[in-house]
């Protein structure tokens, strides 16, 4: 693999319901792959609960955020660190005007989902008119809703 180095702002953008993800660099080798996401995000009301086949690390920079993770809370400041396990039922929401935080997922699919995500669902249009389309698109990539809590 070759050496990489990205200037601020660079990366390629995708724009979703939930904040601006810019994805900063894909790692493949002979000990696995890696991505690695700069998100901005936006207060605005959180995903369903929802289960990933990827794992995903969430690094807050700025802001704060409220972590959900196979139903327990937790609040994450500047300089925090939370894990969503892949096939776990998780989501975020920020705390404030918005929040800023890096993202490391394991494999190579969270980036294409970004991408198929981000060219098929209007971010600016509420989720509930997409619903459809975006269960379209997590279906696609191995990505389901949670089972509501009873």
């Amino acid at each position: 693999m070759d050496a990489t180095h990205l200037r601020p702002g660079e990366g390629t953008h995708h724009r979703m319901t939930d904040g601006d993800h810019v994805a900063k660099v894909a790692v493949r080798d002979e000990q696995g792959a890696f991505e690695v996401f700069e998100i901005v995000a936006h207060a605005a009301p959180p995903s369903p609960p929802h289960i990933s086949p990827w794992s995903a690390v969430l690094y807050l920079v700025e802001g704060r955020v409220r972590a959900s993770v196979d139903g327990q809370e937790h609040d994450v400041e500047p300089g925090g660190v939370v894990v969503f396990p892949a096939g776990t039922p998780s989501t975020f929401e920020v705390v404030g005007e918005s929040a800023r935080f890096v993202g490391i997922t394991s494999g190579d699919g969270a980036g294409r989902f970004f991408a198929d995500f981000a060219a098929s669902v209007p971010a600016d249009r509420p989720v509930e008119e997409s619903i459809g389309t975006i269960l379209e698109v997590t279906a696609r990539h191995g990505v389901r809703m949670a089972a509501p809590a009873v």
